[in-house]
């Protein structure tokens, strides 16, 4: 398949997008010994819209939307951007980045149900097979580091962390059935906007803006990483993706996303990768395959 053909283009889109996300926990864990979690959702929506908006006016994009879709970017807006953004940031605070990479892969599951329930796909015994599974594996990454049972802030870290996933499998669908006819930096635009609008009022609660001084030059790296790259660039390539390919398809290139969590967890925050943690992390990946391959088979 040549480079130049559309879902050649779309998937280079998706590679991309999910290896941003991947390295996006081990910034998201960084700066949260600084910040707290709302304080930096305001801050990375703030610099993802910014980004966006003087990358339309290079670009010469118009930013008008039809008064009938922003009921449509409300709504993605609130679960793709705010609700799921949240639900990572606060996982992260007790759980390791590594983790939490793994976890994602779990995602594909969640869009499997949401298929059978709102697409009238069987689940046959085979798909059921990879979701059992997948659970075995989410149990092995979770129990890796405690033993025998779960402290009850990791127990919270952990279904945050699988609330995020369902959040996005709900998200990813919408998107691609909404199909909004405005150009996809426009909408992913309009999309960080409305997270930062939300969060902006948690930053004069909470005072956030005082613990800016105290952020490192490694801690504002990531935080502009985060900003430009994981809230902009990435949920632009996810949209741009999501144009050309089916919803399916382009989820299944989450199955990649936990090695570059993994990668980047033992480069920048060194953390210690534990044997059960990977063979829990490579359980949900086959499982997600196998329970999804029927499916993927049949586009």
């Amino acid at each position: 398949m040549s480079l130049s053909t559309p879902s050649s283009v779309a998937s280079l889109y998706a590679l991309l997008s999910i290896s941003f996300w991947g390295v996006s926990f081990v910034s998201t864990k960084a700066v949260l010994h600084t910040l707290d979690p709302l304080t930096l959702l305001v801050l990375r929506f703030g610099i993802g819209a910014l980004f966006l908006f003087f990358l339309i006016l290079a670009q010469g994009i118009s930013l008008r939307i039809h008064l009938k879709y922003v009921p449509h970017l409300i709504i993605l807006g609130v679960l793709g951007v705010f609700i799921h953004q949240l639900l990572q940031a606060s996982a992260l605070l007790t759980i390791d980045a590594s983790a939490a990479g793994w976890m994602i892969s779990f995602a594909p599951i969640f869009t499997m149900f949401l298929s059978i329930l709102f697409l009238q796909e069987r689940l046959s015994m085979f798909k059921m097979g990879g979701v059992v599974l997948a659970v075995i594996g989410v149990l092995l990454v979770t129990s890796a580091r405690t033993g025998h049972s779960l402290s009850f802030s990791l127990q919270i870290g952990y279904f945050l962390m699988l609330a995020s996933t369902f959040n996005w499998a709900v998200y990813s669908i919408l998107l691609k059935k909404l199909a909004i006819p405005h150009p996809s930096l426009v909408i992913t635009f309009y999309m960080c906007t409305i997270g930062f609008v939300l969060t902006l009022p948690f930053l004069f609660q909470t005072k956030g803006w005082q613990a800016l001084p105290l952020l490192s030059g490694s801690e504002w790296l990531h935080l502009a990483f985060l900003g430009v790259f994981v809230s902009g660039v990435s949920y632009w390539f996810w949209a741009k993706s999501l144009e050309v390919m089916e919803a399916s398809k382009v989820s299944a290139f989450l199955y990649l996303e936990p090695l570059t969590t993994l990668i980047a967890a033992v480069l920048l925050l060194h953390e210690e990768i534990l044997l059960i943690s990977v063979l829990g992390g490579v359980i949900v990946i086959l499982g997600v395959i196998i329970a999804n391959r029927p499916v993927l088979s049949n586009k």
